[in-house]
């Protein structure tokens, strides 16, 4: 999570933020207006449980795992900000205080009327039991095997590990068939994502894994703009993350500007060049019928706004970042919100909301962009890691 800087005036945008979000994200990644409607109607009154799961690093217990307190939050109705002031770093409790639990910000629907977080499970039960103090009502789990026995869904939430630990800690609810989501990295390699992907298909359980960079803001609108060719056909894309580059890093969060691409370019990928110098890194990813895209980790330029994103049509060019109206915060808020709105509507429908496909190729992506590296930046073919 980034460190939380001082908080920009509110944009103009924000009162139709408050009051007519459906209309502002229908048509791409699925309206709030659809996703609390129809299925809404298919279950009056039902309250889905949901059971979150917070995954280790190394082995090592998140205390204060962001994935988890940030992301999943959205599930429940009460909060309790001593709690979160006691346990959250500052950064993060600014958050709960002016987006994340602003009634100002809620974009018209949170919380979340149908959703409740009910069990918490963290191995270390005093660990478990910060995040059950500051979400009341929620039950420290004491086993996986018991908690998928009263829950309606699944949420692992993995704040900056590698995902070696995701198949052990989501099997027990994809074997009951419960609506899953699987924090990225999926899996730890290519044979790790394809075990939990077969897993969930075999048992029949909706499954649904992301980048928050698949729900930004911005990305809504590059997928409006690419689907109604208004700009015309879709060129090619430069996705773009700040910060420094390191190989480590580079298994964990260049999933982020993998995931940018696949959402708009689409799989069926062919080939990844990775070249990378100091603190910042390129990669070249290319199809067998279409124009390549670019990713960059590493670019100074962009640090301010954690991230930024080019499409290119054949008409004129997109560009946009996590903010909203220049609002990094307002925007990182959104994200997540709808990750977690596209999760529910999920939970709801049982329909999965990103192809099977896109998330193997998401993991391959990223490791043959390692084998690349090795290599002197050779073009290495996706089916030399798909196995």
């Amino acid at each position: 999570m980034l460190p939380f800087d001082t908080l920009r005036c509110m944009p103009t945008r924000r009162d139709l933020l408050t009051t007519a979000a459906a209309s502002l994200v229908a048509g791409n990644l699925g309206s709030i207006a659809h996703a609390a409607g129809a299925s809404d109607e298919a279950a009056p009154g039902k309250v889905y449980r949901i059971g979150v799961i917070s995954a280790r690093i190394n082995g090592q217990p998140q205390a204060s795992n962001g994935h988890t307190w940030h992301f999943a939050q959205y599930f429940h109705p009460t909060i309790s900000l001593d709690a979160i002031r006691k346990y959250q770093d500052p950064g993060s409790v600014r958050m709960f205080e002016h987006y994340l639990r602003n009634p100002k910000t809620n974009f018209g629907v949170l919380p979340f009327a149908d959703t409740k977080i009910t069990h918490y499970y963290e191995a270390d039960p005093k660990i478990a039991a910060r995040f059950t103090e500051a979400f009341p009502g929620v039950q420290v789990a004491t086993s996986l095997e018991e908690m998928v026995q009263e829950v309606d869904a699944v949420y692992l939430g993995d704040a900056s590990g590698r995902g070696e630990d995701h198949f052990d800690l989501v099997a027990p609810g994809l074997a009951r068939g419960l609506p899953t989501f699987c924090d990225k990295p999926i899996g730890g390699s290519v044979a790790g994502t394809r075990q939990i992907l077969e897993f969930a298909r075999r048992h029949k359980a909706p499954l649904m894994s992301s980048s928050l960079f698949r729900h930004e803001w911005g990305m809504e609108e590059a997928l409006r703009l690419r689907d109604s060719k208004e700009f015309g056909d879709l060129q090619y894309v430069i996705a773009s993350l700040g910060g420094g580059y390191s190989p480590d890093a580079w298994r964990v969060y260049g999933h982020h500007p993998v995931w940018t691409v696949m959402t708009l370019c689409g799989p069926g990928v062919d080939s990844v060049s990775l070249y990378a110098r100091e603190s910042s890194a390129h990669a070249l990813i290319t199809w067998p019928d279409r124009m390549p895209a670019e990713v960059w980790y590493g670019r100074p330029d962009i640090a301010h706004d954690y991230c930024s994103t080019a499409v290119h049509f054949t008409k004129r060019r997109f560009e946009y970042t996590p903010g909203i109206e220049g609002n990094f915060w307002l925007g990182h808020h959104y994200e997540m919100f709808n990750m977690a709105n596209v999760f529910r509507e999920m939970v709801k429908t049982g329909i999965e909301p990103v192809p099977h496909r896109e998330i193997l190729e998401v993991t391959a992506i990223i490791h043959a962009g390692v084998k690349s590296l090795t290599e002197k930046s050779r073009l290495v073919s996706l089916a030399e890691v798909m196995g």
